[in-house]
């Protein structure tokens, strides 16, 4: 019989049930979206019917450009020789000899900012992003999530039928989201970035890094040993990435955002990157700012009229460096110049993947040197970051000690073992000609940064700097603009909030086009300028990033009673004369401005980006759980997700085992190599070691081997009443009630253990915590956790000898 006979019954039964069936023919019911259109012809059998696809959407022309933008980490404007520095900068240098450099090109000072600025082209407290994600608040402009109202650049382009791709740093996901089961709406791939490879977070180890393919977790292709660096790999992961889509989709052009960890710290870079630069710095950093300054003013990137500020107040001068500590600083320094190096080298492996298979010419490169100044977070020098941010007292003698006794000296800056960064007085000499460092939004050495943009198939070559007043929320519009796109009123059915930014596509070919960029504000945790029509009014703020005094001008500081600075840019390029004084009203007309862009950008409360990192950390994002029972294998679990084992919460971990003879292994731990917190057995001893950064090791070691079998072990922190910022806690370890070891930890965690490292049970992933098992890592457990139960507990309460 027939199909078409066979299909009659089913049609007369349709038009008695279904009221969208008349006359014998269907007719679609009311659909909350149109049908796909579809030029087949559909008969009841395939003799009577044509396939034919729906054509592709072709929104963009034929001849449309490939887009990269590349954007350091932590780079000071006088670092790279591109532009007069003492760094070798080669991939800079040769999109710059292609393409036009901007010298007045801004960020916000400071990193997730920055960066959801450059994504979105809004600015950043408008989108949510006034405060790096670890430090969010319920404050409308510090929220921490992007909102589906500002379509990121990657979302934009992917709609028009680019392939997005983006690698390294990504710090602009809610730390509350990182979990395996999501939310995944604010990781790169939620975001509009079709593939990701990189780690989400502020820094993470070049050695061991806490990678993420996508949403996945996952562990670095190669260990340290076999020469495995993070850098490295993403520019290998970009290529391959440029080598598919020319392969199997070459009629896509692709968006690529290649963000290395580098320059932030931790400052690692293999040895001989670092030895190339030895004895270049032998002159400290004062001189060292001068040199470049000078260079600067001879090739013509900054006006010959730029005065050079003096040396910051509480700011280190190499003079008063002791003899003896000299060689630290000068090596830390060095590891940093080669690190950069290194960083942009790998940058130029991805532009030369582009010449390789013929698109250089049409790709527009947008290379950002850094997303904001050099960071004076290494404060004198140090060998764990983590000390300063946990407010941890320590001197660069007592880090010299423990570098020679621990990890054998010089050679160990660079490597695995520590995380170094360099004095905050080379992050100041590296923002020549400029005052201040990361993290001041007032001067522009925290936020501006060289910038260059190349496309040879319509940019003409220009060695004279651009000057126009710029930000890096310009980016966007720009893109938008060469690619011929008006940016959309609606993305996905959200209707879009206007962008902020200006496109300085009218710069490409006019070095002397003026301005169309009247204002822009900058905050940063109550550091703040504002910009407007070629003036600058600033405040430095409560903070100051090199100084030990920050914790009283905390206490102290009252926003409304903040001294402002007035520069006029017309005349002043690097903000050397405060004309303050002599202007009160032209000082009043700026407050004014200022406040206005604050509250239409969502900036105000002022000082809101200091509510949970400092003025309210119980506040802040975390964990709501009290308690947790945790089995072995469960890996990866992000610090603020998990078991907090910081100040001023006591814990109890009470651990079901079946133990082998000779037990070895982790047990769980939290945190790496700059800090954490391990249990674990070793030739059948139990160990508890609390890592208060490498300055500050306690274990716990059992009286004795725990003999193999089922055992209770329970751990024990408690926290004593104490006013202090890194109060102390006893440690006491128990095996079936018994108490078999103890030990005082003097000095405790105040904030996080690590940016990046995890807590895992059954093993040390990345980085290791304790020195005991570093080359055993990951250390796994021989024997079996039944299960594992941590909860907070209030120390006084619980009885000293027995655990109920």
């Amino acid at each position: 019989m027939p199909l078409s006979l066979l299909l009659l019954p089913l049609l007369a039964a349709a038009e008695r049930s279904d009221p969208s069936v008349a006359n014998g023919e269907l007719t679609p019911p009311d659909l909350p979206f149109p049908p796909m259109p579809s030029d087949a012809i559909v008969g009841p059998t395939l003799a009577d019917s044509v396939n034919r696809w729906p054509p592709k959407r072709q929104p963009l022309r034929k001849d449309t450009p490939n887009i990269v933008v590349i954007m350091n980490d932590d780079v000071g404007y006088g670092a790279p020789d591109t532009f007069g520095g003492p760094i070798h900068t080669p991939t800079l240098s040769k999109i710059a000899s292609h393409g036009v450099t901007y010298n007045r090109f801004h960020t916000t000072a400071i990193c997730s900012p920055t960066r959801a600025s450059l994504m979105t082209g809004r600015n950043s407290h408008h989108v949510g992003a006034g405060q790096i994600t670890e430090a969010a608040s319920g404050f409308p402009g510090y929220t921490g999530t992007i909102p589906k109202s500002a379509a990121t650049m990657a979302k934009v382009l992917s709609e028009y039928g680019y392939d997005t791709a983006a690698f390294g740093k990504w710090h602009n996901t809610p730390i509350d989201n990182l979990f395996k089961s999501g939310p995944f709406d604010q990781y790169p791939t939620g975001l509009g970035f079709r593939y990701f490879y990189g780690f989400i977070a502020g820094e993470t180890s070049q050695y061991e890094p806490r990678l993420f393919e996508n949403t996945n977790p996952i562990e670095p292709p190669r260990t340290p040993e076999e020469g495995y660096h993070l850098t490295e790999d993403m520019a290998d992961q970009a290529i391959n990435f440029i080598r598919s889509n020319r392969a199997l989709t070459p009629d896509r052009p692709f968006f690529i955002y290649f963000a290395p960890g580098g320059t932030h710290g931790p400052h690692h870079v293999h040895k001989e990157w670092a030895d190339k630069y030895k004895g270049k710095f032998d002159m400290g950093w004062e001189k060292l700012r001068n040199i470049t300054y000078q260079k600067q003013k001879a090739m013509g990137w900054i006006p010959a009229s730029t005065e050079l500020p003096p040396i910051e107040e509480f700011m280190q001068k190499w003079e008063e460096i002791p003899e003896n500590e000299k060689a630290f600083q000068l090596r830390l320094m060095e590891v940093y110049a080669g690190y950069l190096e290194h960083t942009d080298t790998q940058d130029g492996k991805v532009i030369e993947e582009l010449e390789r298979q013929g698109l250089f010419n049409n790709t527009l490169v947008v290379y950002i040197l850094g997303d904001n100044g050099a960071s004076a977070e290494g404060f004198h020098g140090t060998i764990d970051e983590l000390l300063t941010e946990n407010s941890l007292p320590n001197t660069a003698q007592q880090q010299i000690e423990v570098m020679d006794r621990d990890f054998g000296g010089l050679d160990a800056l660079g490597s695995k073992v520590v995380d170094n960064m360099y004095h905050s007085s080379w992050a100041w000499a590296l923002d020549s000609p400029f005052k201040s460092t990361k993290l001041v939004a007032a001067h522009f050495g925290g936020t501006r940064t060289p910038m260059v943009m190349s496309w040879p198939k319509v940019i003409k070559h220009d060695p004279t700097p651009r000057s126009q007043f710029h930000h890096v929320i310009d980016v966007a519009p720009t893109v938008y603009e060469a690619i011929g796109i008006k940016f959309p009123q609606h993305v996905e059915g959200v209707q879009q909030m206007p962008l902020d930014g200006v496109s300085m596509v009218y710069t490409w070919n006019n070095a002397t086009a003026e301005d169309r960029k009247s204002a822009q504000y900058f905050e940063v945790m109550g550091s703040r300028g504002i910009y407007k029509d070629g003036w600058f009014a600033s405040v430095l703020g409560p903070r100051i990033p090199w100084a030990a005094t920050n914790e009283t001008r905390m206490k102290e500081w009252n926003p409304d009673t903040d001294v402002w600075e007035l520069y006029d840019l017309s005349k002043d390029f690097s903000q050397a004369k405060d004309l303050a004084s002599q202007m009160p009203e032209k000082v009043a007309k700026m407050k004014e401005i200022f406040t206005m862009e604050a509250t239409q950008n969502k900036v105000m409360p002022i000082g809101a980006g200091l509510y949970t990192i400092y003025y309210h950390p119980e506040e802040g994002p975390h964990s709501p759980l009290t308690e947790w029972n945790l089995h072995e294998g469960m890996t990866r679990i992000a610090e603020s997700n998990a078991p907090g084992f910081h100040s001023r919460q006591s814990s109890l971990s009470t651990i079901d085992v079946d133990l082998p003879e000779l037990a070895s292994g982790v047990v769980f731990c939290v945190g790496g190599t700059a800090a954490g917190f391990s249990v674990y057995f070793d030739k059948g001893y139990l160990y508890a070691e609390y890592m208060a950064t490498l300055l500050y090791r306690y274990i716990a070691k059992s009286s004795q081997p725990v003999a193999a079998g089922k055992h209770k072990i329970q751990v024990r922190l408690i926290y004593p009443k104490s006013e202090s910022l890194y109060p102390p806690a006893d440690l006491t370890l128990f095996v079936d009630g018994a108490n078999v070891g103890w030990v005082k930890v003097e000095k405790s965690i105040r904030l996080v253990f690590d940016a990046s490292e995890t807590f895992d049970v059954g093993m040390d992933l990345g980085a290791p915590v304790s020195l005991n098992y570093a080359d055993r890592a990951p250390f796994k457990f021989n024997g079996k956790i039944d299960l594992l139960n941590v909860k907070y507990i209030n120390g006084p309460s619980i009885a000293t000898d027995v655990v109920v």
